[in-house]
């Protein structure tokens, strides 16, 4: 941002930049066109002095192409014409494709990446609905089952107590019975 905080001075001056560029792909295609040279992507960016990137960007991506078709109609240049490449050439080629691959596979990663996100946030919203349903399900079963021990404890003081009295009540009738036993012994 520059110091004032206005960025639409800079904007534009990416704007210009970026047509500056585009512009002077075209000239380096239509040039390059006209003298015969073969015409790859990494060829023009080498002769423009952009990056292979600018090439394949929509809007300059079609002329190289349309270029290229052209080209392949024309009558091909006489194999005396044509010098081999040099080895400088072939390995700034080399390096080029390589830049190329590199930055294709970085993304590739990225959008797999974004891929894989973009599926887990779907399935989460697809089993969202199953996941409210069965905790439904759970919390309804929970009180259920709350309920049930409710009982049961309730059953089960209900019955201690009642053991309690019948055990008071058998040692009462023991302590009797053992009474008439000695009492019928004695007489």
């Amino acid at each position: 941002m520059n110091p004032r905080g206005n960025p639409a001075p800079l904007a534009e001056a990416r704007r210009r930049h970026s047509l500056d560029k585009r512009a002077r792909v075209l000239t380096v295609l239509a040039t390059l066109e006209k003298q015969g040279k073969p015409l790859t992507f990494a060829a023009v960016a080498r002769a423009a002095r952009v990056s292979t990137w600018l090439t394949y960007a929509s809007g300059v991506r079609e002329h190289i192409e349309a270029a290229q078709l052209r080209q392949a109609h024309s009558t091909p240049p006489s194999a005396a014409t044509a010098s081999p490449p040099s080895a400088l050439s072939l390995r700034t080629e080399l390096e080029i494709a390589r830049q190329e691959i590199k930055g294709l596979r970085d993304e590739r990663d990225r959008l797999q990446a974004a891929l894989r996100h973009q599926l887990g946030y779907q399935l989460d919203a697809i089993h969202a609905a199953d996941a409210a349903t069965r905790a439904d399900e759970l919390t309804a079963r929970n009180q259920d089952l709350t309920r049930q021990l409710q009982e049961a404890s309730a059953e089960n003081v209900t019955c201690r107590a009642r053991i309690t009295a019948l055990e008071d009540d058998l040692t009462a009738a023991r302590t009797s019975l053992r009474r008439m036993i000695r009492d019928e012994n004695l007489r």
